[in-house]
């Protein structure tokens, strides 16, 4: 049997024991007694006692003098870290979940004037022509993010915009005409989510949702891209989006917990 670890004369013993006794908490024991508190954390019952104790006077766990439970201001703990995270570092991890459900590139990106700027992307094989990397941009009005980004903008904000844009055809099937555009818009604003079939490119299919602050307004958007040779236009819908719009929500619930806003995309 090993023996114990020597971590050094800097190592605070009673900090480590204290974050074992937090650590004990989870998902399948939310509640435990001093004992149960001990046992798991290999304490004796008079330390577990004294961290339990500090730890209700610091607000971090409550008591009902049997039962021990951590309170919400143990979320503080982590909060530190989470609140210096930029957009990108937000949905990163989130995307790699979702490209090894799906087995399909996934992106994130902004709206920079008529134009995507790519801020995150997870890829698998590479189905474009062009090779997509952080920075990348493409002309919004046929891509599946670009749309639902414009289709979150103002209205103000999208006249403007489509003012300026020149809506060149990239593939027989690109949108070019303001009129069109509009219509897909206002459907992309009322199903909540778009999809773009062969537009900015023959052979890639895209679907997109938008990613909400905490004010509601649409900061970014996420999509996952497949070639037209492995999906059809309805399993995009019936496989990909679930999944998409579920990694969306995961992206959502982290940056209202940080607080990140669309000026905080790239640090």
């Amino acid at each position: 049997m090993d023996g114990p670890v020597d971590r050094g004369s800097d190592h605070v013993q009673s900090l480590a024991r204290g974050l074992s006794v937090i650590r004990a908490f989870g998902a399948a024991t939310p509640e435990l007694t001093l004992s149960e508190v001990a046992r798991a954390t290999g304490l004796t019952r008079a330390a577990a006692r004294r961290f339990l104790l500090t730890l209700v006077d610091l607000g971090y766990v409550r008591t009902d003098g049997r039962l021990f439970a951590l309170s919400p201001r143990v979320l503080e703990l982590g909060y530190a870290y989470l609140s210096g995270l930029s957009l990108p570092e937000v949905a990163e991890p989130h995307l790699a979940r979702l490209v090894a459900e799906v087995r399909e590139s996934a992106s994130m990106a902004v709206l920079d004037g008529e134009d995507i700027v790519y801020v995150a992307r997870v890829a698998t094989t590479r189905i474009m022509r062009v090779s997509i990397d952080i920075g990348t941009r493409f002309p919004a009005h046929c891509t599946s993010m670009g749309r639902v980004l414009l289709a979150g903008l103002p209205a103000g904000e999208l006249d403007a915009g489509l003012g300026r844009a020149g809506l060149r055809g990239f593939t027989a099937r690109t949108v070019t005409t303001p009129s069109a555009l509009r219509a897909e818009l206002e459907r992309v604003r009322s199903q909540g989510w778009a999809m773009v079939d062969q537009e900015l490119e023959e052979g890639l299919r895209s679907v997109a949702v938008p990613v909400r602050d905490r004010s509601g307004r649409v900061v970014a958007a996420m999509n996952i891209s497949s070639h037209a040779s492995r999906t059809t236009v309805e399993s995009v819908r019936s496989d990909l989006l679930p999944p998409l719009l579920a990694a969306a929500a995961r992206v959502e619930t982290d940056l209202h917990a940080t607080g990140v806003t669309g000026t905080a995309l790239s640090r």
